[in-house]
């Protein structure tokens, strides 16, 4: 892994943002850190100042909605089939989502957020190797800044570096709870800017203590869900082409649906329960005699995104 703790200019996440992006691109823009006419259009376009344009920029590529090709020393950037899927293609009607009113749609971003063993940043060392469910922010910085050493083949960088990365992670992921004088807390609204902080995955409980616990996460759509466990189970199988994956490496492995959506053992088994239901048993599972085994058919792995097309009405495609 290469490690990416800077490129957000700490800013979290934004409602609109990653639509901005795809549409900048398919609108005929474009991203550029050195062309001072590009950056000015880019400026100009999406509305915001510099800092916020490559943040913008950042958080797309993140999220695997756009991404860059090289050629001849010189960077381009694209809509990813993510990107043109949930926010528009060429037509801009499209997107199945563009605007993000749809609590499944969040919960996508999140997954192909974190769905990513290339590059290591705050969230996700938190999602796909942290251990912890309560914990305080400066030792999440220790634990990182360690933890990063042993993961990353790249220059790590400083440990005020990893500071502000999970600053900002916190900020994306959690809503700011603030005490005014001495009446009962009330939000902070500054922190209602981040969609992902609507998942409710980490609490701030003050202080500088946060609260992240591993539950059955009822609200998580089954169609999203499947999606997720279907492209873990493809990389997962890439090399072996075995039609089985035990529950444990759903449950905790990085990238695994358990570790990315924080479920815990008895949720992880209601998920699978009803994603039996719900494909027609084309993927099922056994908890028997200390076997715990996920069987995929072939049909599920090669249309992960058939369930998907399902939240959003579409049958086919």
């Amino acid at each position: 892994m290469k490690a990416k703790f800077t490129g957000h200019d700490t800013f979290p996440l934004r409602y609109g943002w990653l639509f901005k992006a795809v549409n900048h691109l398919n609108s005929n823009g474009k991203f550029s850190s050195s062309d001072e006419d590009s950056i000015r259009q880019s400026i100009v376009e999406l509305g915001v100042g510099k800092n916020m344009v490559k943040a913008i920029q950042y958080w797309a590529e993140a999220c695997n909605v756009i991404s860059s090709s090289r050629e001849n020393n010189l960077y381009s950037h694209f809509v990813t089939n993510n990107g043109a899927y949930l926010f528009a293609g060429e037509n801009i009607d499209d997107g199945q989502d563009p605007y993000l009113e749809l609590p499944g749609s969040i919960w996508l971003v999140h997954f192909w957020l974190n769905f990513n063993s290339e590059q290591l940043t705050a969230y996700r060392y938190f999602f796909n190797f942290s251990n912890v469910q309560h914990f305080e922010k400066t030792k999440l910085i220790n634990d990182c800044y360690e933890d990063a050493a042993k993961l990353v083949d790249s220059e790590l960088g400083n440990i005020s570096t990893i500071k502000k990365d999970i600053d900002c992670f916190l900020n994306t992921y959690s809503k700011k709870v603030k005490s005014i004088t001495k009446k009962i807390n009330s939000i902070d609204e500054d922190h209602f800017t981040s969609p992902l902080a609507e998942l409710n995955l980490v609490q701030d409980n003050g202080g500088g203590f946060y609260i992240s616990n591993l539950a059955e996460r009822p609200e998580l759509p089954i169609e999203i869900f499947t999606y997720a466990l279907l492209e873990f189970f493809k990389i997962e199988t890439i090399d072996s082409n075995v039609s089985t994956i035990d529950f444990d490496s759903l449950l905790s492995k990085p990238c695994s649906p358990g570790r990315t959506f924080r479920l815990s053992e008895s949720g992880l088994g209601q998920k699978l329960d009803e994603v039996q239901g719900f494909t027609d048993g084309k993927i099922s599972w056994v908890d028997s005699l200390g076997l715990r085994q996920v069987n995929v058919s072939d049909f599920a792995k090669q249309n992960s995104k058939l369930y998907l097309n399902q939240y959003y009405g579409k049958q086919n495609d």
